[in-house]
């Protein structure tokens, strides 16, 4: 497994070129952010990707699977997402469902998410640039979002049925949402196509908190995982030193 820095959390105040120059010189395999669609600015990424030759992870794109209205919104950030992330070399692109709606029956909003997913991986196709779906936690910070179980984003996966279509597993959400982190992801480790990492309770550095990332991190690279880790957290301590200190610790 190699770890990616996420430059719109971890490092703090720097603007996303200097992040990107920090990364490398800290020694990380890949940076990652949030930004994608079709109003992405290239300039913004570009020029530091280049000179310093570092791999992008994954880039953010859209969200709004629950509701069908939103559908034709989402299929043109993928489109658009997909054109940038090839041209910045990068691995994936992250997508979200949205929201739940309070008034609309659960399955119905499945089913929504599935015949979404299902179209956008005829877009993405032979690409090798996977949709990466993201559950996340309601207890803490998303409150009101549709996905939150790991076993339900598994079970849609499974569903849609595509190489394009991969889950990103976010570590602390799912530590909050339903913890048995190790036994969830190996024994789904086809369909993760990209991890996130953070410390919990806090969101703050992986080496702080209850979750035991050595251990997790050496299950998941026992489970045949080659991919990245994204590390998406809030650093309680100088940023330059707590970066340091993962990159000790996990590389």
């Amino acid at each position: 497994m190699k770890l990616s820095l996420c430059i719109n959390s971890a490092t703090g105040n720097l603007s996303r070129a200097d992040a990107i120059v920090l990364a490398k010189k800290l020694g990380y395999h890949a940076v990652e952010f949030w930004e994608g669609g079709k109003n992405f600015d290239m300039n913004t990424f570009k020029p530091a990707i280049d000179e310093t030759g570092m791999t992008v992870a994954c880039m953010g794109f859209a969200s709004g699977l629950v509701d069908p209205a939103t559908r034709a919104d989402f299929l043109e950030a993928a489109e658009s997402s997909l054109a940038y992330a090839k041209i910045l070399g990068a691995k994936g692109i992250i997508g979200t469902t949205g929201q739940a709606l309070e008034d609309v029956p659960r399955e119905k909003q499945r089913e929504s998410i599935v015949a979404g997913l299902k179209e956008a991986a005829k877009i993405l196709s032979g690409s090798s640039i996977p949709l990466l779906l993201e559950p996340l936690n309601v207890l803490v910070d998303h409150g009101g979002y549709y996905l939150y179980s790991s076993a339900e984003a598994f079970d849609i996966v499974r569903e849609v049925n595509s190489p394009e279509i991969k889950i990103l597993f976010d570590i602390y959400h799912q530590q909050i949402s339903e913890g048995n982190l190790i036994t969830n992801i190996t024994n789904n480790i086809d369909l993760i196509g990209h991890f996130h990492v953070a410390g919990n309770p806090g969101r703050r550095e992986p080496y702080l908190g209850e979750i035991n990332y050595s251990q997790v991190f050496a299950a998941i690279d026992k489970a045949g995982y080659t991919g990245y880790a994204g590390l998406e957290f809030w650093p309680k301590s100088n940023v330059e030193d707590s970066l340091k200190k993962c990159i000790e610790l996990y590389i």
